[in-house]
């Protein structure tokens, strides 16, 4: 008995914050396209990423389009049992592997062009903040590297 309520201690101190901010670094993507996209048209942004979930006008800051997505994984959920042993305190708790989420990526047009991007939503994965908003920006990074590459060839 006192090897399972050692294994049960240990399964139940590898359960992963909520919040990893202070552990865990933003994905490179994430934050390549907090610069990158910088100055890309709305047709750019069309072209890379498609048309806004949802708009809102914001007087002179421009607009923020927003980008919606949510995430479904196929989530490993283990839940062991509250037990105590005699004198030994209760002990248990869960673990769950590759949970989904949202992203909400908000994109500030300014005059016709991107002007900054940020990320809000349950958007963390145990490694990397911001990584469930990769795949509405992904396409963007590479098509502003292509048109700057693109650009200094031509000159």
């Amino acid at each position: 008995m006192p090897l399972v309520a050692a294994g049960i201690s240990i399964l139940s101190s590898c359960v992963v914050p909520d919040d990893t901010s202070r552990v865990a670094k933003e994905d490179v993507t994430a934050a390549a396209a907090r610069k990158e996209m910088v100055g890309l048209s709305e047709a750019d942004i069309r072209m890379c990423a498609g048309f806004p979930t949802a708009t809102a006008d914001v007087g002179p800051a421009g607009q923020i389009w927003t980008y919606q997505r949510s995430v479904q994984r196929g989530n490993l959920n283990i839940a062991v049992p509250t037990m105590a042993v005699g004198a030994i305190p209760a002990v248990g708790g869960s673990l769950n592997a590759s949970p989904g989420g949202y992203c909400n990526t908000q994109i500030r047009m300014l005059n016709g062009h991107v002007a900054e991007v940020a990320y809000a939503g349950d958007n963390n994965l145990p490694n990397s903040r911001d990584a469930l908003c990769v795949s509405t920006v992904d396409a963007c990074v590479a098509y502003a590297r292509q048109r700057r590459h693109t650009t200094a060839v031509s000159r």
